[in-house]
């Protein structure tokens, strides 16, 4: 006979936390949110942690190596999606790591035969002020020049000028050599009182520029998160299908933590794959796994080696895997079931497993509420793709800017790999949608702004860390009618300034 639950699947919406004692003590900038990214024993640090609890999702429309470096300045990580060819994505991580080592590949770069005109229009674009001039216009071409807002004065320029007619000449630059150290640059940049310094092989090629403002990067992001090579800390997502090709390139070209991105996770494709990093690398390349929605899911990728398990099965904003499938679970209960076999599995063994919440993150308030519930951080996908760092292009709708969101399972994505059970190479059929996502901005200033309301909600339960969180804290159901008295009732709203909700 089948098995039931007969408990309803329940989603965040349906709980509130109940208010604790708050000393003198509970006050925000008090409050940490640091918490373990991979498996650790009792008494032991772990290898890998976060100084807060979010990573965004393995979504082309979501993590690329622009998220990688923004979310790590914030103390978070990106899982550079997997769904792109393997040179493209080892690519993409090493140029994250590369850039918080001090060396920033060129993305405003203009050939000598453009114009002011051009220069103004990349300008606009890439809101970048220094401006390489390469052979061949691209960021490795042969370097001419270089051009910053003192070469140019448009009000006494003609727009058809060309750039080789203001530009500074190669002659004429500071320059460093490939091999040069950061520390070594910046005694250069210094010592030049310069703002950009370009470092060109022996062949005169582009190969990065150091800035000055970097400089006093981590005054400025006192949460980041680095390595030991003070490089930025970035993942990445894999299949079951190439992993044999794929990790060893990952692994290559620096990455530091991986995760396999699949809708289901509760099979003997994420074995074997866990099996060959294992057998490979033993202990050293950190991996995570999932999804699953149950105990008897987290227990099977935790006895295969799993360095942390995400939860979530058609939980997403852009996600019909239920519709299409009729399966997956309410994210509030699949994370506190979960949550009570980490638990058991940590008795038992001594190994603590850190568990992600994968999906079903609507209000800002429902991050502490899959903290409190047992999560030890929350991936996000549609959060972070509103956000000026996302890959997909920001368009005007209907006199509202928008960014571009899509599925994983979207018929635009292909991802097959993600929702592979055997057979065809190929998308049977969708699991996810194609859409549109209100523009938020900044990353930065949205991730401060949430988290500076889940600090303040732990302060209001007398909390002041994850672990006392999940430990300490009290939460009740909600009926629907108690659902409209939270929000604003009969009253004529003036106007609309936001109400938590991160949509």
């Amino acid at each position: 006979m089948a098995q039931y639950f007969n408990e309803p699947s329940r989603t965040f919406n349906e709980y509130l936390l109940i208010p604790g004692y708050s000393s003198k003590e509970c006050r925000v900038e008090n409050v940490s949110l640091r918490t373990p990214l991979v498996k650790f024993k009792k008494g032991e640090e772990p290898a890998l942690s976060m100084n807060i609890p979010l990573v965004s999702a393995v979504m082309q429309a979501v993590s690329d190596d622009k998220m990688a470096v923004a979310l790590a300045k914030e103390g978070g990580i990106s899982f550079i999606f997997g769904s792109q060819p393997i040179e493209s994505q080892v690519e993409m991580i090493k140029r994250a790591k590369d850039t918080k080592a001090g060396f920033v590949t060129s993305d405003a770069n203009i050939r000598p035969d453009q114009t002011l005109k051009d220069l103004l229009e990349l300008k606009e674009r890439t809101g970048h002020s220094t401006t390489a001039v390469t052979e061949d216009g691209t960021a490795d071409g042969k370097l001419i020049g270089l051009v910053t807002s003192r070469d140019y004065r448009v009000s006494r320029m003609s727009p058809d000028t060309k750039i080789e007619e203001f530009m500074t000449p190669f002659e004429k630059l500071v320059y460093a050599e490939s091999g040069v150290t950061l520390s070594e640059a910046n005694d250069i940049l210094w010592d030049n009182k310069l703002n950009a310094l370009p470092i060109v092989d022996k062949n005169q090629r582009l190969t990065h520029f150091v800035f000055r403002k970097d400089y006093d990067s981590h005054k400025a992001n006192p949460n980041e998160l680095l390595d030991h090579h003070k490089r930025y800390i970035v993942g990445a997502g894999i299949n079951t299908r190439d992993y044999e090709e794929r990790i060893p390139a990952l692994v290559e070209a620096g990455v530091d933590v991986i995760c396999i991105d699949s809708s289901e996770g509760f099979s003997e494709w994420q074995t074997d794959t866990l099996k060959f990093v294992r057998e490979k690398y033993g202990d050293t390349v950190k991996i995570g796994a999932g999804n699953v929605v149950d105990g008897d899911g987290f227990r099977y990728l935790a006895e295969a080696g799993a360095d942390f398990i995400k939860i979530g099965i058609g939980g997403g904003s852009i996600c019909i895997t239920r519709e299409q499938k009729g399966i997956g679970r309410g994210q509030a209960s699949a994370v506190q079931d979960v949550a009570k076999a980490r638990n058991k599995f940590f008795e038992e063994t001594g190994i603590y497993i850190p568990i992600c919440s994968d999906g079903g993150i609507v209000y800002d308030y429902h991050m502490t509420l899959a903290l409190a519930m047992g999560a030890d951080f929350i991936m996000l996908g549609r959060y972070f793709a509103r956000f000026d760092e996302a890959p997909g292009q920001r368009v005007n709708l209907n006199g509202s800017y928008v960014k571009e969101y899509w599925g994983e399972g979207s018929a635009r994505a292909r991802n097959w790999q993600r929702y592979d059970m055997g057979g065809d190479k190929k998308l049977s059929f969708e699991e996810g949608v194609d859409s549109y996502v209100p523009y938020a901005g900044k990353l930065s200033d949205n991730v401060r702004q949430s988290l500076q309301k889940v600090k303040s909600t732990m302060c209001n339960c007398g909390i002041l860390t994850i672990p006392e969180l999940q430990k300490n804290a009290k939460m009740t159901l909600v009926s629907a009618t108690s659902i409209v008295e939270g929000g604003a009732h009969d009253v004529i709203t003036k106007e609309t300034t936001g109400s938590g909700s991160n949509r």
